[in-house]
């Protein structure tokens, strides 16, 4: 029997690829979110095997294998599919379903979007009628406009037993349904249930392609919890979705601003700053910043003030940094928050502080420090040792000159010892790169002759443009939209293999299911998954997106207008490519 497609994306997403390769290979940190080592695969000296912790991949650069964690297993253990899913399931402590449901799964997940969208409706529509008067005063009370209460479809949850499940059984949805789906909770009493959001502003979390996923709901008063999130269900992952990313993912400032609160974000966005996400109520998750990477390069983090915030700051920059981000820090003073310090000093001068933010090195510094005695001989030399191997990863020799000093006093000895001490450590890791980047470079060949010879009938032109279609989508799957106006079909493709990867793709983003790299390959026999990886490792501009999709569209239909057989509906698009419209 199939196995559910909503289990695999579940036991996908809490694989740790990292961690699984890591128990066949020895893997030395590199760069970034790579990791290398010897492949498995195939005899070499110098390792050529890369795991990309942030789109949990790995692909060899020598052999051209790759693929994500299922695949790996498959290989690794030479077993099918199936057995690579038991062992991977046994590693996350769960149960591989005895019976099909890919169906049935899916159909449950889109009941319960179903379910979210009239309950965010529900919810919208309360906060105007007079039983929700405390939340209407609290909006006031944080000066959140209306034209936000729009924006972010927020809604109130009275302080009532069962308003919302009364509401939605009328509309025909069980009392199972609407505990399956986190609205309500089962009570003590026979068959009873009950609201899960009662006395809140409730916020719907709203996913890239527009689905009400779940629910975030502030308690209105005194409380706790403060924030209350919709447990996971087939629809939801606290651990893989952000508060307001559908609105921020469209930001023309060329950065998003994390910050703690759901109240914080819409006072950003208020203010203009709309890059602004939060991550609901829980420390920022490495699928959280690996979701963020796809829409920037550059993430502000606005924690609050506290000494809390400061920790969970610390935390979150490594997971950032690893995905390649440019990370930046800004302290707002004694103004507690982002929406405090906005209502003291307003949005020109939290712009401006902004601008000044600090690099993170310096909390990073700061978490070092705090991890080591000074006062000791001792703590202060493996303070050095963990201060001078981070500033040895600075690229820029002033940074690592002006830390190094602030370290050099931290520690009272000289400058010149910490600075040569960097140094060395620089050179080192400088001299283990460039030996790396040989190894890689020089042994792609074969992996790319094996690619000539599966491609060799394939329209070379239109192959390149139907990859592209296919980087964009994973990118951004919203971007199906602009495809599916376009009427591009699976039969326009000249890959067979490309064509298949867009049906899947298609019917993924139809179904409302998470799209990542790691996604999609475990759909794949590891043959097909090393052939998608390499395609997914090339290059792809995320900037103009939409513009990209419609230029590869374009370059499609053109290439099969030279070939002598476009029919009608194709030839009109086909002019306005060659006319430059």
């Amino acid at each position: 029997m199939a196995i559910p497609d909503s289990f695999l994306d579940d036991l996908v997403g809490r694989t740790d690829i990292v961690a699984l390769v890591g128990g066949y290979v020895r893997l030395t940190k590199r760069s970034g979110g790579s990791m290398f080592g010897l492949c498995p695969f195939h005899s070499e000296k110098t390792p050529s095997f890369s795991v990309n912790a942030d789109k949990q991949i790995y692909h060899c650069f020598g052999c051209g294998k790759g693929g994500g964690a299922i695949g790996f297993v498959m290989e690794a253990e030479n077993v099918p599919f199936r057995d690579a899913v038991e062992v991977l399931a046994r590693r996350a402590g769960m149960t591989v379903p005895e019976e099909g449901g890919t169906d049935e799964s899916a159909g449950k997940r889109r009941r319960i979007l179903e379910m979210n969208r009239d309950a965010a409706r529900h919810f919208h529509q309360l906060l105007s009628e007079p039983i929700a008067g405390p939340a209407r005063d609290y909006l006031a009370m944080r000066g959140i406009s209306k034209a936000m209460v729009t924006r972010f479809g927020i809604g109130a949850a009275p302080d009532s037993w069962s308003l919302l499940l009364d509401a939605l059984t009328k509309k025909g949805y069980s009392r199972g349904e609407l505990i399956e789906a986190g609205l309500a909770r089962s009570s003590r009493k026979e068959g009873g249930a009950y609201d899960l959001f009662r006395n809140r502003l409730v916020f719907p979390v709203i996913d890239a392609r527009g689905d009400v996923v779940g629910f975030s709901g502030r308690i209105l008063g005194d409380g706790e919890p403060k924030y209350l999130n919709s447990p996971d269900t087939l629809a939801f992952s606290k651990s893989r979705n952000l508060f307001a990313l559908n609105l921020a993912r469209k930001t023309k400032s060329g950065m998003l601003i994390l910050a703690e609160g759901n109240i914080d974000v819409v006072a950003l966005h208020q203010a203009g700053f709309d890059g602004a996400v939060a991550s609901l109520g829980t420390s920022l998750t490495a699928e959280q910043a690996r979701l963020m990477s796809r829409y920037t390069e550059k993430a502000l983090i606005a924690y609050d003030s506290d000494e809390a915030g400061k920790k969970a700051a610390l935390r979150a920059i490594p997971l950032l940094e690893k995905t390649g981000m440019g990370v930046k820090v800004v302290d707002m003073g004694a103004s507690k928050d982002p929406d405090d310090f906005l209502k003291k000093y307003g949005a020109d001068a939290f712009r401006a502080l902004v601008e000044r933010s600090e690099n993170h090195i310096e909390y990073r510094l700061i978490k070092i420090k705090d991890g080591h005695d000074l006062s000791a001989d001792e703590g202060r030399l493996s303070y050095l040792a963990e201060a001078t191997e981070l500033l040895s990863e600075l690229g820029s020799k002033p940074e690592r000159e002006i830390y190094g000093a602030r370290v050099a006093q931290t520690a009272a000895v000289s400058q010149e010892s910490v600075q040569n001490e960097v140094d060395r450590k620089y050179k080192a890791k400088k001299a283990r790169q460039r030996k790396d980047f040989e190894s890689r470079v020089a042994r792609p060949a074969a992996s790319m002759r094996q690619e000539g010879r599966q491609d060799r009938e394939r329209n070379a032109y239109s192959a390149a443009a139907e990859e592209g279609v296919i980087r964009c989508l994973v990118m951004d799957p919203t971007l199906m939209k602009a495809a599916e106006e376009r009427g591009l079909s699976q039969d326009e493709f000249t890959s067979p293999f490309l064509a298949k990867v867009y049906g899947s793709l298609s019917k993924r983003i139809s179904e409302s299911r998470e799209v990542s790299e790691a996604l999609l390959l475990s759909e794949y026999e590891p043959g097909e998954a090393s052939r998608l990886t390499a395609i997914l490792q090339k290059p792809e501009a995320v900037a103009q997106s939409h513009e990209t999709i419609c230029e590869y569209i374009r370059k499609i239909r053109a290439e099969k207008y030279k070939s002598g057989d476009p029919d009608g509906e194709l030839l009109l698009e086909i002019m306005k490519y060659k006319s430059g419209q």
